[in-house]
């Protein structure tokens, strides 16, 4: 069994930064990729990046590339968001996600089998 914890959330001001981590364990931990998503108040839960675990390739929401960077540790089990220039509208609870097969979309809910309990994340004006 895979158990994702993440940490970092926070209140910040609009143009500040936070890092968010998010550390796994499980026997044998290698997923296909690892994934951050967001879910705001009364909206739906949506994908902010990911990043596959062995070759590191990254994909991102349009709305926060150029600010904010997903990056992974595979000797310690880490994933990382590092978000900059934060703004109001990335207020939201932030979940972290492992997706163990292989998908052409990581930016799909459903591609993801594991998923952190979420960390809050508040960007204040």
């Amino acid at each position: 069994q895979v158990q994702l914890v993440e940490s970092g959330g926070g209140l910040v001001q609009a143009g500040g930064s936070l890092r968010l981590s998010c550390a796994a364990s499980g026997r044998s931990f290698s997923p296909a990729a690892m994934g951050w998503f967001r879910q705001a108040p009364g909206k739906e839960r949506e994908f902010v990046a990911a990043v596959t675990w062995h070759h590191g390739s990254t994909t991102y929401k349009d709305s926060v590339k150029g600010r904010f960077t997903i990056s992974r540790d595979n000797a310690k089990n880490t994933v990382y968001l590092q978000m900059n220039s934060l703004k109001p509208e990335d207020t939201a609870i932030y979940y972290c996600a492992a997706a163990i097969d292989y998908s052409r979309n990581y930016g799909n809910i459903p591609a993801y089998d594991y998923w952190g309990q979420g960390t809050q994340v508040t960007v204040s004006s």
